[in-house]
């Protein structure tokens, strides 16, 4: 537990980061954010993670929503979306577009604009379509841009990507902080192997946009990433030149194996996960546009059947002691596909997921604090000098 004399030495390494970009801006993609602004994000997360720890309230807004839009099933993120605003005192309001007016034909920028009043930030997860989600984002912060310029809103809401078809930001820097606390600071990271394998799921629809957030961060660390994956499961091709060129700026090295065994041989971090592949993301995404459900179910059917041929790509204990030491680190952004607990084949053996319980659970609980920086960054021009007033003022936050 860090002390607020160490608070107080996090403050001010921040003031020589360049953040002046954030503000008043939006989160999307990890990739279109300079080296200072993601370590700005980790550092706000690190400052208020310790300021909790020390009782010290975090608390910036006296009033204001945050508008969580989520169009996909969540617990993780829908919570930590929820924590993140309440720490800094925003009240969450979820908008169920079931119960809204868009099932009656409201546009996006009319939506947008009616629950943006008194919001300061949005956070929308829209990850289920290629091509669909991000632009959707896009279209929303395009929508309260309009609505502050013409004077309908009082303030821009920031916009916080919680998940698209293209990046899954706020776990990808979940997972990074993670490590870096794992291997005890960022200085450490360069040469570390990384293994971002596919892994067999009985479902077939699960996103690209975790492994595409993976490859697209950790090769900004100087570390080895490894993308491996049984023939036809590819990730986008575009997220795939991101991470070559920032392994070639960053002096690690991004490639593409074909078996998991290749990937965990002296891997430091193990990812084992599934994902739907590419093609079968954009022909679903066609399938749904054109309300087909047969062929939607042909398309499943087919889908699952695929998976099934590659079962061997599972997380075993034989793998894992093929990593460094037989001591990788084990990570998933949960809920896993465990063999014979959560399924009766799946992305990992029972008692390798038991063993790294308590580092999944670890992993986890970093995506709070990570949203709340994201907030905090686009909020404050000057966030160290915010930060510094709330370390002095010591405001508890448990009276």
């Amino acid at each position: 537990m860090k002390d607020k004399a160490a608070i107080k030495k996090m403050i001010e390494e921040l003031k020589t980061l360049k953040t002046d970009d954030m503000y008043l801006n939006d989160f999307f993609l990890t990739w279109n954010e300079s080296d200072d602004e993601i370590a700005a994000v980790f550092q706000v997360a690190e400052i208020l993670r310790a300021m909790r720890e020390n009782n010290i309230s975090a608390k910036v807004f006296d009033s204001g929503l945050g508008i969580s839009i989520f169009r996909d099933n969540s617990t993780r993120t829908r919570f930590s979306f929820a924590s993140a605003c309440n720490m800094l005192g925003l009240t969450v309001q979820d908008l169920d577009e079931g119960k809204s007016q868009i099932a009656h034909g409201e546009t996006v920028r009319e939506t947008a604009n009616m629950v943006s009043f008194m919001a300061d930030v949005i956070g929308i997860r829209d990850d289920m379509y290629i091509g669909k989600g991000h632009t959707y984002m896009k279209s929303v912060a395009d929508a309260v841009q309009s609505g502050y310029d013409d004077g309908v809103l009082e303030q821009r809401p920031t916009l916080v990507n919680l998940q698209c078809d293209i990046d899954h930001p706020t776990q990808a820097m979940a997972d990074m902080l993670h490590v870096i606390n794992h291997f005890g600071g960022v200085e450490n990271l360069k040469g570390k192997k990384v293994a971002m394998t596919w892994a067999y799921s009985p479902s077939y629809g699960k996103p690209l946009s975790v492994p595409q957030g993976i490859i697209g961060l950790f090769t900004r660390f100087g570390m080895d990433v490894v993308l491996a994956h049984p023939e036809g499961y590819n990730v986008m091709a575009e997220v795939e030149e991101v991470a070559k060129a920032n392994a070639a700026k960053g002096g690690g090295s991004y490639t593409r194996v074909e078996s998991m065994a290749e990937a965990f041989k002296d891997a430091d971090i193990v990812y084992p996960k599934s994902w739907a592949p590419f093609a079968v993301m954009e022909e679903r995404t066609e399938i749904v546009e054109h309300g087909d459900d047969k062929a939607l179910h042909a398309l499943e059917q087919a889908c699952l059947a695929n998976n099934a041929k590659f079962k061997e790509w599972t997380c075993t204990e034989e793998l894992m002691s093929l990593t460094r030491d037989g001591k990788g680190l084990y990570m998933h952004c949960l809920p896993a596909d465990i063999t014979g607990v959560s399924c009766k084949e799946g992305e990992v053996e029972a008692s390798v997921f038991d063993r790294y319980l308590v580092p999944l659970y670890k992993q986890a609980s970093y995506k709070p604090y990570i949203i709340a920086a994201m907030i905090f960054l686009a909020k404050f021009k000057n966030p160290s000098a915010k930060l510094d007033q709330l370390l002095k003022k010591e405001a508890e936050r448990i009276r």
